[in-house]
């Protein structure tokens, strides 16, 4: 899912270089102690990054100069991966990543990414904010990175299609369909008796247009970014996977720096997060308009008979294997039964 994202978002390089190459987002203290590089993503104008541009300006203020963060939006240090690597090894000091790609080192930390676990907003923010979250957190702890209390919205995925809309599972028995290269994402597809192909983001839009596949998934804001409308003319909002940032630090810089000022640090990185929570839903509904005044049809699946489906598949189960009795206790005990 990375990849794409990081694929789709190179369209929006130039202005992240321009916006953040050219100068820094929050202007040098002299006095600076402790200047950090918090590196993400995602470009520069999405509400993660506008709200970050916030907590930096806030935490700089409150610590009198002492505590400057400097942001590298648009994977300007280097891929998901590259990160990744340097958060442990202490290259930058603070990295927002995806759970879903966070789960190569911290296999409990895509459980989130489960498909239709999450009916909406408030029951994400039950389980994120509460005991499933509390346990990521312990988990990401235990693999040696330090992480904030609350975790950043990325969306629900939605189902886009250009034969027909999907309004149930049966809809998606034989459905050619493009998915990130995931064993999650592949293993809930052929649940559904689909026909999953894992394709690298640059390709998915020649893919639809040749009809390789009929279909693919995707948080909306991608959908426009990446004018999929184009070549697609269905979209089915499954919301059949939801999707957030994890804010990393590497614990070596985190532990070096004063009680205090490690208290107003994470405050404001706290308080940006529920900020970027509610612009990213604002954004997303506003997009449905735009992306309908662009031809695309949207519909609104029940989203039981997918559940269902799953369940009779095996796919709760084969995963609740793979998380552990305890961390699937904890999604359950949010969302209801699912396996």
């Amino acid at each position: 899912m990375s990849f794409s994202r990081r694929t789709l978002l190179k369209a929006s390089a130039a202005s992240a270089v321009l916006g953040g190459l050219g100068a820094p987002h929050v202007a040098r203290a002299q006095s600076a102690e402790f200047t950090y590089k918090y590196a993400n993503n995602l470009p520069d104008t999405h509400p993660l990054n506008v709200r970050a541009k916030e907590m930096a300006a806030a935490i700089k203020s409150e610590t009198n100069g002492k505590f400057d963060l400097q942001i590298f939006p648009n994977n300007q240090l280097g891929s998901d991966t590259d990160m990744l690597s340097q958060i442990r090894s202490g290259g930058v000091e603070f990295f927002t990543l995806s759970g879903l790609i966070l789960a190569t080192l911290v296999p409990a930390a895509s459980i989130n990414g489960i498909g239709f676990a999450f009916p909406d907003y408030d029951t994400v923010w039950k389980a994120m904010d509460g005991d499933l979250g509390a346990y990521v957190r312990g988990e990401i702890k235990k693999a040696g990175l330090e992480v904030m209390d609350k975790i950043w919205d990325n969306g629900f995925r939605q189902t886009t299609s250009s034969s027909k809309p999907i309004n149930g599972p049966e809809d998606l028995k034989g459905f050619k369909i493009r998915v990130p290269v995931s064993p999650l994402w592949t293993s809930m597809f052929k649940a559904f008796d689909a026909a999953p192909a894992s394709i690298n983001f640059s390709e998915v839009y020649s893919a639809l247009q040749t009809k390789i596949v009929e279909g693919q998934e995707n948080p909306l804001a991608i959908i426009s970014t990446a004018k999929l409308y184009e070549v697609q003319k269905y979209c089915s909002l499954t919301n059949h996977m939801w999707d957030g940032f994890w804010f990393l630090a590497n614990r070596r810089a985190w532990e070096k720096l004063p009680e205090d000022v490690r208290k107003v640090v994470a405050k404001h990185i706290n308080a940006a997060a529920v900020n970027e929570r509610a612009d990213t839903a604002k954004l997303n509904a506003n997009l449905q308009q735009e992306l309908a005044g662009k031809g695309l049809t949207f519909n609104q699946p029940n989203t039981g008979p997918f559940r269902d489906k799953l369940r009779t598949a095996g796919f709760y189960a084969e995963w609740k294997g793979k998380y552990g009795d305890q961390a699937w206790d904890l999604l359950e005990k949010a969302v209801g039964k699912l396996s």
